[in-house]
């Protein structure tokens, strides 16, 4: 089986931040989406147009496509990282929980990676790596609390919340399974696989639902070009990159700096307002990674 050469480590070493930047501007589009649309009848339109983007740059460029194994193995990722964790995500802040507190819980994330890569991966979690976690998690606390006082009334229902916890269980599910088993999966056959897997997937609920209003304004059409253009195929190949590349716990780190910059970017396009402990909690939440990116993840050495 063919694989993708390594990246050079400069290549390596932009990407986190490229991808980042990316990711957090994924739930201002949600919500310029989710305004016009039905959640899922969205869903699958910015699935299947992704799709049919993968498969057409797969075949024009000769990669490999899947075995029937990766295939299947890329299907799995797909529902968890993008039916689930996508479906999560849009339903919460289509219930009307703002985008920015939305990214805040889901931003959870890297802690539960931390906690089950050892055990599920093998990946050993250095003092300094678990001391960043911790930060970032308490930053993630202090955001959300800033965000429950500066909205009286609450945050959202607890049909929004539930709907941003299954998202939450569903990201770090896929970001574990895809570093377990999709270490051969060929990079754009297999992204390919995943979305029209995820489009099938949100296609029925869809259909279960009596199918949904999608309303082709302006305000929609560009959201729904960015996130298919720069999040569902610019990103997620960047996020497939670097689960293949670096060990889980530090690629999730990551996602510690996602809220901060969801916060921000929602503050200014949406107007949702920022307290000072929410600005404190942005702080420790950059603190957070940057100590747990540090240093290199210890990896147990393989035998056989």
């Amino acid at each position: 089986m063919t694989r993708l050469k390594a990246p050079p480590a400069a290549f390596l070493s932009a990407t986190p931040l490229l991808f980042v930047l990316l990711w957090s501007t994924g739930f201002l589009g949600t919500k310029g989406a989710v305004r016009n649309a039905d959640p899922y009848a969205f869903l699958t339109v910015r699935f299947a147009l992704a799709a049919l983007l993968m498969l057409a740059l797969t075949a024009a460029l000769r990669a490999p496509w899947p075995t029937r194994a990766q295939a299947t193995r890329a299907g799995v990722t797909g529902l968890l990282l993008h039916a689930g964790y996508l479906g999560g995500v849009t339903t919460a802040i289509g219930l009307g929980l703002p985008a920015g507190i939305t990214s805040v819980l889901v931003g959870v994330q890297p802690l539960l990676t931390g906690l089950l890569s050892w055990p599920l991966l093998g990946e050993r979690v250095t003092r300094a790596q678990w001391a960043g976690l911790l930060l970032g998690f308490a930053g993630v606390l202090l955001v959300v609390e800033g965000r429950v006082t500066g909205h009286p009334g609450g945050v959202g229902s607890a049909a929004a919340l539930g709907a941003a916890a299954f998202a939450l269980i569903c990201t770090t599910a896929g970001t574990l399974y895809q570093r377990r088993v999709g270490a051969d999966m060929p990079l754009l056959g297999g992204t390919a696989t995943q979305y029209v897997v995820s489009a099938a997937a949100l296609g029925a609920v869809t259909l279960a639902r009596a199918g949904g209003v999608i309303h082709w304004n302006a305000e929609f059409i560009l959201s729904l070009a960015w996130l298919v253009l720069v999040l569902s195929v610019g990103a997620i190949l960047l996020l497939m990159r670097l689960l293949r590349d670096l060990p889980a716990a530090r690629v999730n780190s990551l996602f510690y700096l996602v809220p901060p910059l969801a916060v921000l970017e929602s503050w200014a396009l949406y107007g949702e307002r920022l307290s000072t402990l929410s600005l404190g909690g942005l702080l420790l939440c950059v603190t957070g990674v940057a100590l747990a990116a540090r240093q290199p993840t210890a990896r147990p050495a393989r035998t056989g």
